[in-house]
């Protein structure tokens, strides 16, 4: 792969991380389990502060996997996010468990980026809702972040009065 484009797919990738990153370290504890909708057709957890922070660090390990198959994401975290009944955690992930992982899907970002190849970034990677290649998976992994880092922001602004700024290259 033409190194010419490692950084700058990094620059932008870290920069959705980074946002994500300022969303959660900007979350008061009392907004923690706080709702970003309500919708009565979901459980309410799903829409709770920690858990859209959580669902967005297991997809984008889970993407930079580029395969369900031998994905296994790190302790604490288990695979209960992909079972078809909608499982959830037994409790809440706590902001230090969610940082940590963020933190993690950080450096395997970074890693993966690094280490593309022409032949890594053309591999096919099948999910249940489609099939592409494994550069285009990095493209839309960055977007599932960008779009959730975006939705913990707004409820930041609309909660606490106050949202993270916007991020425009990785700040590693």
């Amino acid at each position: 792969m033409n190194i010419f484009w490692k950084p700058i797919i990094w620059q932008q990738f870290g920069a959705a991380i980074d946002m994500l990153d300022n969303a959660l370290r900007g979350c008061p504890d009392e907004l923690w389990h706080g709702r970003l909708w309500d919708n009565p057709s979901e459980r309410p957890e799903y829409s709770e502060f920690w858990y859209v922070g959580y669902h967005t660090l297991f997809w984008l390990d889970l993407y930079l996997s580029g395969a369900v198959e031998g994905f296994a994401p790190p302790s604490p975290f288990t695979l209960d996010e992909l079972d078809p009944a909608g499982l959830l955690p037994e409790s809440p992930y706590t902001k230090d468990e969610l940082h940590a992982y963020l933190d993690y899907c950080r450096q395997k970002c970074q890693a993966t980026i690094e280490a593309l190849t022409d032949e890594t970034a053309q591999r096919h990677c099948r999910f249940q809702w489609g099939e592409l290649s494994f550069l285009e998976l990095l493209l839309y992994n960055m977007r599932h972040v960008q779009e959730h880092a975006a939705q913990l922001s707004l409820m930041l602004g609309q909660k606490v009065g106050s949202a993270p700024g916007w991020v425009a290259k990785a700040k590693r």
